[in-house]
């Protein structure tokens, strides 16, 4: 067993990979046979009505403008808008949300002069250990993908930042100061969100404000490179966040959600807007009422992407159920509890492709 053991420990802190930056200079034709998907999983181009073609139909998705959210007489509507998008999408987008522009250009600034370091220098934060709270990588996990995904990624943990911040990479010089800036700034907007969501269900705006408070921030700054075979390759598989929300910047289009009916929608890049996407944790806690929105990054043949993730949830070892408020004999418990420690133990034992964590929390039919 012992044996078996360090075998496993140096499968997970292997770090020998080729990075999709590294792909992509090679000025290639045709993508590696690695990254191409098996038919079914490809992205579809389809061909719109100006005879244009690209890999989802359009539709007129939620933006929710923030502007008068401290104004008592209009922010009931803000409420209802949010619970509207909630229900039909688990997602929209937000504008005049309070952050500076100048922290969103810094955090997209610096995380370009990241990627642009030379391989070297990234792969000394190189591992496909889950747990480690800084990490640089590629794919979804470079050991276990059956199928290359056409992404690098830097990872780290965020909140408390005094905690977490030492830990984050010196070069940049500046990617602690920029990327701590808006990290803080997307923790203190988190905190809003939740209260407009826990309104939309009914809950009070302060309901689990302590938990919410000491939770937990997972940063994800992606690249994704252009790619000269986008059809026959995916950035991220479809798939849904394990948090209660997640809040993304993208600097270029690439970022699609699925609807109820199975169609796919690509999220415009809105000017000072902001994405926020619902969780698995989000649909525990609400009982089933809000589902975590399914979405994938595809590619582009020209343009390099960024996006920057955070994933907020409550601490690593919290437990989130469904609110006990939401639970009746119309809606009885439909959901296992579960942490972000659970969470990460799942996904060290399984493809997330082929099980879905939400799935093994569900207990009966939802709705």
């Amino acid at each position: 067993m012992a044996e078996k053991k360090d075998n496993n420990n140096h499968n997970k802190n292997n770090t020998s990979f080729t990075s999709a930056i590294a792909v992509s200079q090679m000025s290639i034709r045709n993508i590696p046979r690695r990254y191409i998907l098996p038919l079914p999983h490809r992205p579809t181009l389809i061909t719109d009505h100006k005879q244009q073609h690209c890999f989802s139909t359009r539709a007129s998705l939620p933006i929710i403008d923030l502007s008068s959210l401290d104004d008592p007489l209009l922010r009931s509507r803000i409420v209802d808008q949010v619970s509207l998008a909630c229900e039909e999408f688990g997602f929209f987008q937000v504008t005049n949300h309070g952050i500076p522009v100048s922290f969103t250009k810094d955090a997209l600034d610096v995380a370009k002069e990241f990627f642009d370091l030379p391989n070297e220098t990234k792969m000394r934060i190189a591992s496909a250990d889950i747990h480690k709270p800084v990490r640089y990588g590629t794919s979804l996990n470079h050991i276990k993908d059956k199928v290359q995904y056409w992404r690098d990624f830097i990872k780290h943990y965020s909140h408390p930042i005094s905690t977490w911040v030492d830990s984050w990479p010196s070069d940049p010089p500046t990617y602690k100061n920029k990327m701590g800036n808006y990290t803080k700034a997307i923790n203190d907007l988190h905190k809003k969100l939740m209260q407009l969501i826990f309104e939309s269900l009914g809950l009070k705006s302060n309901y689990i404000q302590k938990e919410i408070e000491r939770g937990s921030q997972v940063t994800a700054v992606n690249y994704y490179p252009s790619c000269p075979e986008p059809s026959l390759a995916l950035g991220l598989p479809p798939h849904t966040d394990y948090g209660l929300l997640t809040i993304l910047l993208q600097n270029q289009e690439g970022l699609q959600i699925k609807d109820k009916t199975g169609n796919w929608h690509s999220v415009p890049v809105i000017n000072e807007g902001l994405v926020v996407q619902l969780g698995d944790h989000m649909e525990v806690l609400s009982n089933g009422r809000y589902r975590g929105v399914v979405h994938r990054a595809v590619l582009n043949s020209e343009k390099n992407r960024i996006s920057i993730a955070n994933i907020q949830s409550l601490s690593m070892d919290e437990k989130v159920g469904p609110a006990l408020e939401l639970v009746d004999e119309e809606y009885p418990v439909l959901y296992e509890e579960a942490s972000f420690a659970d969470f990460l133990k799942f996904v060290s034992e399984n493809d997330i492709l082929e099980r879905r964590y939400i799935d093994t929390l569900r207990k009966g039919k939802i709705r």
